[in-house]
């Protein structure tokens, strides 16, 4: 496993595991578990998740010192407020049953979310949160962010997959020293990923899958990656990425996979925030 060092100093595994869409309190619980023995140290959790008290329960069980382990979770869009937050916060902490976090997010760049992050920068301070940062940031928001708060994300979890690649955004990120971490990895398994000639062809040179390849090839662009599985055998392949890199060349051809926009989301779509917006978490 490889590290980054984020803009306070603090360490971060470039690789961990996320835990979207598994809302099964056992299964949640016992693919945490799963993940700690395959040797992930970072796990990456929500509000909106609705499985923060899965993680905490996994890390309770798991036999591996907290002080090892780098917990994520995220500020739904109804908390997005100075008030919210700081409630937020402390639901969070009590759910994971833990007395820090180590890096909290804003899910969304919606509602009061500068009140919201001062809520954060308060709870850094005082040490609840050892990092802070936000999540689907585009260039020019997070440009207007930076510009404008005390403290300056640590992080920026965006979509990044070599079908939206957003060299851009990873540009600007650099620029104000926040790390880029890849949401959704695998494009959702969209066009056909797993299987992908190009990925496929260039995993054959090192003997490693296209999955593997996809997730390498964020890596080698200083992208943190946070796959899911909830199959143990999955995980211990999506960690085996270690031992290699991609040649240039292999790097500009995963490059001329870029479509230039999400299949995923679309922040764009008046609906879509509105939807958002409806989601409750609690």
């Amino acid at each position: 496993m490889e590290f980054v060092t984020l803009n306070n100093g603090i360490k971060m595994p470039m690789e961990g595991f996320g835990v979207f869409q598994v809302p099964d309190p056992a299964v949640c619980e016992q693919a945490v578990l799963d993940a700690i023995a395959s040797g992930y140290r970072l796990i990456d959790t929500a509000a909106a998740y609705m499985n923060e008290e899965s993680v905490g329960a996994a890390v309770k069980k798991c036999g591996v010192p907290r002080s090892e382990l780098f917990i994520t979770t995220k500020l739904w869009v109804q908390d997005s407020s100075y008030e919210g937050a700081k409630k937020a916060i402390e639901t969070s902490l009590e759910k994971l049953d833990m007395d820090y976090i180590d890096l909290y997010l804003l899910h969304q760049p919606l509602g009061d979310y500068y009140g919201a992050w001062r809520a954060m920068e308060e709870a850094y301070k005082a040490g609840k949160l050892k990092a802070i940062g936000v999540c689907n940031f585009y260039p020019h928001v997070l440009a207007d962010f930076c510009e404008t708060v005390d403290v300056v994300p640590a992080v920026n979890q965006v979509e990044l997959h070599p079908f939206f690649q957003q060299e851009n955004a990873l540009k600007v990120m650099k620029d104000y020293g926040v790390v880029p971490e890849a949401w959704g990895p695998f494009a959702e398994g969209k066009h056909g990923i797993f299987t992908h000639p190009v990925l496929t062809s260039i995993g054959e040179k090192y003997g490693k899958t296209a999955a593997q390849v996809a997730l390498r090839w964020n890596v080698d662009r200083g992208v943190v990656v946070i796959p899911k599985s909830v199959h143990k055998a999955r995980m211990e392949q999506n960690m085996d990425i270690w031992d290699f890199s991609l040649s240039p060349e292999d790097m500009e051809a995963v490059a001329a996979l870029d479509l230039g926009h999400s299949e995923i989301v679309n922040h764009f779509d008046p609906n879509f925030v509105r939807m958002l917006h409806g989601m409750k978490v609690h």
